[in-house]
């Protein structure tokens, strides 16, 4: 067996996976679009938050586990589905057992590297999440294929706006193909980190971008370039659009990339069982503020019967704590996971998730909770006056 390397933090876990990592994988892990205002916003908004903390009567025993989209979890952090993760060769299918391992539900792209059905394997409690590409017909045969492999429920991302310009450099196009001049475009990246080439290598195998999950008509499989230049070609869905997926699923349903209280609602109108306060990461429109702002005014426009998550940011276990004290009801985690999995595959991952329910637990002691329905805004400082932003109606 190798070594295990150990991390004590995310911030540790950060550092040491873009050492790992070929420049050009480590850029489109990082990402962010344009200057990175909004990626360095998903995080500033966290710091402008503190905690009152209690020195009378600390819990001695705590109750973490909550429950979305009708699975229920060990603590309120979900694996978000994020695409291509042939940074390690462990990819989905490790992140998915490490997910089991601790206790949660593992989301799964449609860019993924492995299919729906070798994750669901790995772990059950999958949440297949589907991007609007192709023909309705498609669409149709991917959700099919997701209900027959057994995933839980279906997510659906809309939050994209084909804006990837970044100041500090875009890592060349996903292949379209394996072709020779593919491979020896991207070859120099791969043989500067020969350590991590080689642990491909020993597998049999080489960090090639297949997409499973959106396999074409015929059956074949298609390598991410070529899926990436459908989804441009494809015209963007409407609300009657999102509505036929809905019903075509049939099960529980969430809708991810809300920003306003208007399309919150319209997400609840058209009967999603949850939605993700989300910009994707730092990845949609470079400008738009943390999801944490306006957290709170969304779910007060929802019905306590829909599940509010968010994600971007999330790089500690008081960050958790902060999300789920403006009412969400759990949260995704998506670089923080992806840098475990660049350390050290699936156990890399479980650190990662152990850091993070740790932290949980940590910040609840400090505040005198002792499961996550004790968590309230009145236990939050807040830091800067001007925190909270009204989300446009």
């Amino acid at each position: 067996m190798s070594r295990r390397t150990r991390f004590n933090n995310l911030a540790e876990a950060e550092r040491l996976a873009r050492r790992k990592l070929p420049k050009a994988v480590w850029l489109a892990v990082k990402a962010g679009n344009e200057q990175g205002w909004t990626l360095d916003d998903n995080i500033r908004a966290f710091n402008e938050l503190g905690f009152s903390p209690t020195i009378f009567d600390r819990p001695s025993s705590f109750d973490l586990s909550t429950s979305v989209l009708g699975i229920d979890v060990d603590f309120p952090v979900l694996v978000s589905p994020v695409g291509a993760q042939a940074i390690h060769p462990d990819g989905e299918v490790g992140v998915a057992r490490a997910a089991a391992r601790a206790g949660t539900a593992m989301g799964l792209s449609s860019w993924a590297s492995d299919s729906v059905v070798d994750v669901v394997r790995a772990n059950p409690d999958t949440i297949f999440q589907l991007y609007w590409v192709g023909t309705k017909d498609e669409i149709e045969a991917r959700v099919e294929a997701a209900r027959a492999a057994g995933a839980r429920a279906l997510i659906v991302t809309l939050d994209w706006s084909f804006t990837p310009r970044r100041d500090w450099g875009v890592p060349p196009a996903p292949p379209s193909d394996m072709s020779v001049r593919t491979m020896a475009t991207l070859a120099p990246y791969a043989v500067s980190r020969p350590l991590w080439l080689s642990s491909y290598l020993r597998r049999g195998r080489i960090p090639e971008l297949k997409v499973p999950n959106l396999f074409e008509p015929d059956g074949s499989v298609p390598y991410f370039g070529k899926a990436w230049s459908d989804f441009e070609r494809t015209t963007t869905p409407t609300w009657d659009d999102v509505k036929w997926l809905r019903d075509l699923w049939g099960g529980p349903f969430m809708v991810k990339g809300i920003n306003t209280v208007r399309d919150a609602k319209m997400a609840a109108d058209l009967g999603a069982d949850a939605i993700s306060v989300s910009n994707h990461g730092g990845n949609n429109i470079d400008g738009s503020p943390s999801p944490l702002r306006y957290l709170s005014r969304i779910v007060e426009a929802v019905s306590p019967d829909v599940d509010v998550m968010m994600d971007g940011g999330i790089r500690r276990g008081s960050d958790v704590v902060k999300a789920v004290a403006l009412g969400a009801k759990a949260v995704f985690i998506g670089r923080a996971f992806l840098y475990g999995l660049a350390v050290d595959g699936e156990e890399g991952v479980h650190q990662v998730l152990q850091i993070l329910r740790n932290g949980i637990q940590e910040t609840m002691f400090g505040i005198g909770a002792s499961k996550l329905s004790d968590v309230h805004r009145d236990h939050l400082m807040v830091l800067n006056r001007d925190f909270f932003v009204d989300p446009a109606s």
